[in-house]
Formats: C-alpha cells, sequence, structure tokens
C-alpha cells in the first residue's frame, strides 16, 4: 500500500468523529469537521507534532503498542483496528485483543459512566482504559510497563496493590483472580502469554500456588466489596462485570451498595480528581 494510506486513513477516521463520541466535551465552533488532531493525540497518549507528522506520512513506522492507543482513541471498531495495523505493516492482533485495544462500544459504556468509578480490563486482567474516576479511585494504571497494569500479577507480588481492599476480603478476591486466570487459560488454550504469567505467578507467590492447586475455574463476576480510601473514606459497592464478547474485554463498575453514602463519596473523589488533574 502507498505510504500515505496510513495517513489518510487516520484523517478520514479522525474527521469522522464527534467530541462526544469520544467522551469529550463539544465546545465553541470548528472550523473542520470531526475532531481536532490534539484531541486524538491526547486521547492516543502522544505529540501533537508526532500525530500530526503521521497523518502527513512524514514520521517514523509507529509501534504496534502505538497503533492499540490510535485505535482506541479514534473508536475504531476490529475489522478497523486490523487494517490499521495492516497499513503500517504489521499482522494483526489475536483474537482476543490486548495490548490497548479497546472496543468501541466498551469505550462507548466507559465514556459515559461520569459518576461511578469503571476501567476496561482484557481477559487477563491486564487494565486497557479507565474513566476520571477509576483514576482517582485506585489510581492511573493505563500506560505502565509490562505487567504492572496487571491486576492479578501486582495483587499477588505487590502488598500495596491490596491497601483500599479489607484484609477480610483478601483470601477471597485473591481466590477469584487465581479462578478467573485459570478460566482464562482454559478459553486461550496454548497462549503463550497466558501460561507465562502462570508459570511466573506460580514462581513468584505461594499464596496464588495455593489458591492454584485448589484448580477453582471461575471467570469474574460481580461481587459485593468494602474499600477503604485514604481521602474519600469507607466506600461499600457492587463490583459489576460487563463482558464484551468481540474482544473478551471486561467493563469494571464500582456500583454504590444501595443505602450506603457511597454515591456522595464518589462525588467528592470526581472533584478530587478534577483539582489534581488541574494541577
Amino acid at each position: 500500500m502507498a505510504d500515505n494510506d496510513l495517513g489518510g486513513f487516520l484523517r478520514a477516521r479522525r474527521e469522522a468523529m464527534r467530541p462526544e463520541d469520544v467522551g469529550l466535551v463539544p465546545g465553541g465552533r470548528r472550523r473542520t469537521p470531526g475532531l481536532r488532531r490534539e484531541e486524538v493525540a491526547m486521547l492516543a497518549n502522544l505529540s501533537v507534532d508526532y500525530y500530526e507528522r503521521l497523518e502527513r506520512s512524514r514520521g517514523s513506522n509507529p509501534s504496534e503498542a502505538l497503533l492499540a492507543n490510535l485505535a482506541r482513541a479514534l473508536r475504531l471498531t476490529v475489522d478497523e483496528r486490523d487494517y490499521l495495523y495492516r497499513l503500517a505493516g504489521y499482522p494483526p492482533p489475536a483474537r482476543p485483543a490486548r495490548g490497548g485495544y479497546v472496543d468501541p462500544s466498551m469505550m462507548f459504556l466507559l465514556d459515559a459512566l461520569t459518576t461511578v468509578p469503571a476501567h476496561v480490563i482484557d481477559d487477563l486482567t491486564t487494565v486497557q482504559a479507565q474513566n476520571p474516576l477509576s483514576r482517582a479511585l485506585i489510581g492511573p494504571w493505563t500506560g505502565l510497563e509490562g505487567r504492572e497494569a496487571n491486576v492479578t500479577w501486582r495483587w499477588f507480588t505487590e502488598p500495596s496493590s491490596r491497601a483500599l481492599n479489607t484484609p477480610e476480603e483478601h483470601e477471597e478476591i485473591g481466590r477469584g483472580y487465581a479462578a478467573d486466570l485459570r478460566a482464562a487459560t482454559a478459553r486461550l488454550g496454548s497462549d503463550r502469554t497466558a501460561q507465562r504469567l502462570v508459570d511466573d505467578l506460580l514462581g513468584a507467590s505461594a499464596e496464588f500456588a495455593r489458591y492454584w492447586q485448589d484448580m477453582h475455574v471461575q471467570p469474574l463476576r460481580s461481587t459485593p466489596k468494602t474499600l477503604l480510601h485514604p481521602r474519600a473514606g469507607r466506600l461499600e459497592v457492587q463490583c459489576d462485570i460487563v463482558l464484551s464478547t468481540t474482544t473478551g474485554h471486561r467493563l469494571v463498575i464500582f456500583r454504590p451498595q444501595p443505602g450506603s453514602t457511597t454515591a456522595e463519596s464518589f462525588d467528592f473523589l470526581r472533584v478530587l480528581g478534577q483539582q489534581t488533574f488541574n494541577d
């Protein structure tokens, strides 16, 4: 394909999007249709200059990770994402997708959830996208290197990752992550990434090894949790899971328990997150 096909495709998809399609406030009149280049760059976590050079076919070859970010930012369908990869000279990622891509329907739901924390995890519990309240609640996980964005890995290897959860719930949560990973490996068969994660967890955590030997198989499901946030205090939530049948990703929603004051605490967290962002 011609060198300018990649830039032309990115430009066409950008111009077809509206700010509200990606959770942005439209604001003011726009001289040209669609998103601005700086908005796509912000959503894809790259510089405006680099994105402009991509559209003009003057940039270096983008990495697969960068392509995944662009696919997520532009809300590409799986077929459009695969086309983008081919334009850049890469084979399309295997399905279910990993590495930053989230299908548009899941991103739409995430953008629409403005009053509760929510984030998207892949089939191995790596965080792929977060809304602002999720970042205010658990901190920024997207864009972290290696397994730093993997919930299961950090649960069993970094004690600090359990700080939000009450000690009484630690065993149930840990067993749940082990059972979910066993269910994932059954679905994925000989997937190397999944098998390496299991092998490394067995070597790094005696607790995980103990739960793994129980051979429980259970994908993550809706469950009540009590969270202890250092600023917002005690949060009583129902942790709901919504599955994407396209990619296998899960949307994790922290819904306030009826009768609790958690909804008001989420309002406080939202204001706190906005102040942090503005600083």
